[in-house]
């Protein structure tokens, strides 16, 4: 799985950042045909079903316009792509979104604001039995990955921080079989290669991402012009992502059939696709996902989350501190510069859909 592979980031973001400013005039205008880009994640395989099932045709169809879901096979150049302006949207995490397309100059929403990890992130280990223990000890991980970040946070949990031990990047295509050698003593990843890991016989998970509740969150974000210039979009994206929810949250046999559905996706089943989902918090519906995006919860872990991008480079050469992306909140709150505006959580249609308005 490379769903979350990004340690192509530091040369994306240079290359992201001439092409992405060059494109938002022409993506900002009023239009009918829109394309998604999505990438295999359990949070966001969902997408495939409601372009497979009609969903999200029949919410297009609703204000007469047409979406094409659009699977790329690499998360980070999905990212990539849309930042260019390839695409009108594309699913990443927080993380992702501050520090690609936003610290690019593309100013970006979060249109749908989809779960957090709770569980599916996690750092284990097959010697220590504290995350103390870890102390000058090396700890393999995809590189400034969602899985560095939780390595980030579990030291500071315990008063450590990174330079009290080594980290060495690996691909997380290798790090299941590495896990198997001597070398590998300590692992950060992400399900279901986390469940492969923590399986290993006396292998200890020292921390997971349900301690740090809302920090990895999937989203699915749009270019911010061309919502503007065209709302049926964002209605129409919010209507078929909510349908898909009840379906996939229900027991009924649609949604068997679903689960299963997105577990063969998945590269599982559909019992492997629902042990993905208990390690999520699910918004199964928009209130709830209003409702996270609203609290404090979410504001002090997307603090966390643009330190730990500014520490590591993330946010681009010309970013001399955090403040440099300047992120605004549903309540109209900006957290960092105002000048700088590129990251945007906007519950507006959301809401309405929950208030059943669309």
């Amino acid at each position: 799985m490379t769903t979350r592979d990004i340690t192509k980031r530091l040369a994306a973001g240079l290359f992201t950042a001439s092409l992405g400013l060059g494109s938002m005039g022409a993506m900002a205008q009023e239009r009918d045909s829109f394309s998604i880009a999505w990438t295999i994640y359990a949070g966001w395989v969902p997408w495939q079903y409601a372009e497979d099932y009609g969903i999200m045709k029949k919410w297009a169809d609703k204000y007469d316009i047409e979406v094409d879901i659009v699977q790329v096979n690499d998360y980070i150049e999905s990212i990539n792509q849309y930042t260019a302006g390839q695409f009108d949207g594309v699913v990443a995490t927080s993380m992702d979104g501050l520090s690609i397309p936003a610290a690019s100059g593309v100013d970006t929403t979060a249109l749908i604001v989809g779960d957090y990890s709770n569980g599916n992130d996690g750092l284990v280990s097959k010697d220590a039995k504290t995350i103390e223990e870890l102390e000058g000890e090396t700890v393999h991980l995809v590189e400034l990955s969602v899985s560095h970040y939780l390595l980030a946070r579990a030291l500071a949990s315990v008063g450590l921080e990174e330079r009290d031990l080594s980290v060495v990047n690996i691909s997380d295509a290798d790090l299941v079989s590495a896990f198997q050698t001597d070398d590998v003593r300590h692992v950060a990843t992400w399900n279901p290669l986390l469940a492969e890991v923590e399986a290993y016989p006396g292998a200890t998970k020292l921390f997971d991402s349900s301690q740090i509740p809302g920090h990895i969150k999937d989203l699915t974000l749009v270019n911010t012009e061309t919502l503007a210039d065209n709302p049926k979009l964002g209605k129409a994206l919010v209507g078929a992502w909510y349908e898909t929810m009840s379906i996939l949250a229900s027991d009924s046999e649609e949604g068997q059939e679903a689960r299963a559905f997105l577990g063969e996706l998945s590269g599982t089943d559909q019992a492997g696709y629902e042990a993905q989902l208990a390690g999520m918090k699910m918004f199964w519906e928009p209130q709830m996902s209003v409702d996270f995006i609203n609290s404090n919860e979410a504001l002090d872990a997307m603090d966390s989350v643009r330190q730990f991008s500014f520490e590591k480079g993330l946010l681009g050469q010309g970013a001399m501190s955090p403040d440099f992306v300047g992120i605004e909140f549903p309540d109209g709150s900006i957290m960092g510069d105002t000048g700088n505006v590129k990251l945007r959580f906007n519950d507006s249609y959301m809401q309405m859909a929950a208030d059943g308005e669309i």
